[in-house]
C-alpha cells in the first residue's frame, strides 16, 4: 500500500515539493496521529488536524484530499515501518541474532511512534474496515514468505520446531503491547510514562524469553 501520497501532482501545480513537502507531510501525519488516537476516525475532523498542525486547512487538502486518505496514510506509515523491519529476516541469518534485532526494532517503533500503533490497534479491534486493501492476497503471500524463513531455520536444525505463524503473532503482540497498553503498564508500575530504560529492560526480557522458547541462545550484549 502506498502511503503519504499528495492529493495533487506538485510538478504541475507549482506547490511545495522536496524537503518542504516532506516536512509538511510529517507535520500533518504527526498531528493526525494525535487527533485519531484521541478521538478515533469518526470523531476527528480535518479542521482539528489543521489546527493541531498549525497549517491552513487548504494545505491538508493539498496533500490529502480527504480525512479517509489521511487516515489510511497514518495506518500505512506504521505498517510500512513494521513490515520493512520484518523484510530483513533471511534464511541465511543466524536466528538468534536476527530475532533479537527484530524485537529491538519493533520495540523502538513502539517507543517512538506509540500513537500510530494505538490507531492501528483500534482499527483492527473495530473490524479493520480501512485495512482491507492492505491485508490482501499480496500481504498474505508476504506473510507466508516470512513464515517460510522460520520453517527453513527449523528444517536446518537452527531452532526448535515451533509453529512459525504463532511465533510471528507473538513477536507482533509482545512488542506492540508497550505502545498499545502503556497506560496499563504505567498504572501497574506507578510511572508517569515509559522511559528509554523501560524499553531496554523490555527488549532484554522479550529477547531472553522468546529466544529460549525457540531453543536459541540470546546473543551476547555489547
Amino acid at each position: 500500500m502506498t502511503s503519504l501520497v499528495p492529493a495533487h501532482n506538485p510538478n504541475t501545480t507549482g506547490k511545495p515539493a522536496g524537503r518542504i513537502r516532506q516536512k509538511n507531510e510529517e507535520v500533518i501525519i504527526a498531528a493526525a496521529e494525535q487527533e485519531f488516537a484521541r478521538h478515533g476516525f469518526k470523531g476527528t475532523s480535518m479542521n482539528a488536524i489543521a489546527l493541531r498542525a498549525g497549517l491552513p486547512k487548504a494545505n491538508l487538502h493539498y496533500y490529502f484530499s480527504n480525512k479517509l486518505r489521511l487516515y489510511v496514510a497514518v495506518l500505512s506509515n506504521i505498517l510500512d515501518l513494521w513490515d520493512s523491519a520484518f523484510n530483513a529476516l533471511t534464511v541465511d541469518d543466524d536466528p538468534a541474532e536476527a530475532l533479537a534485532r527484530y524485537i529491538r526494532a519493533k520495540l523502538e517503533f513502539s517507543r517512538r511512534q506509540p500513537l500510530a500503533s494505538r490507531i492501528f490497534a483500534m482499527e483492527v479491534i473495530s473490524g479493520g474496515q480501512y485495512l482491507e486493501k492492505h491485508f490482501n492476497q499480496d500481504y498474505r503471500t508476504w506473510f507466508r514468505s516470512r513464515a517460510a524463513v522460520f520453517e527453513a531455520w527449523i528444517a536446518a536444525g537452527k531452532m526448535d520446531p515451533v509453529d512459525p505463524m504463532h511465533l510471528i503473532f507473538l513477536l507482533w503482540s509482545s512488542t506492540q503491547h508497550y505502545a498499545d497498553f502503556s497506560t496499563q503498564i504505567c498504572k501497574v508500575t506507578q510511572s508517569k510514562r515509559l522511559t528509554k530504560d523501560d524499553f531496554e529492560v523490555a527488549a532484554r526480557t522479550l529477547t531472553h524469553v522468546i529466544l529460549k522458547g525457540c531453543g536459541l541462545t540470546p546473543p551476547a550484549e555489547d
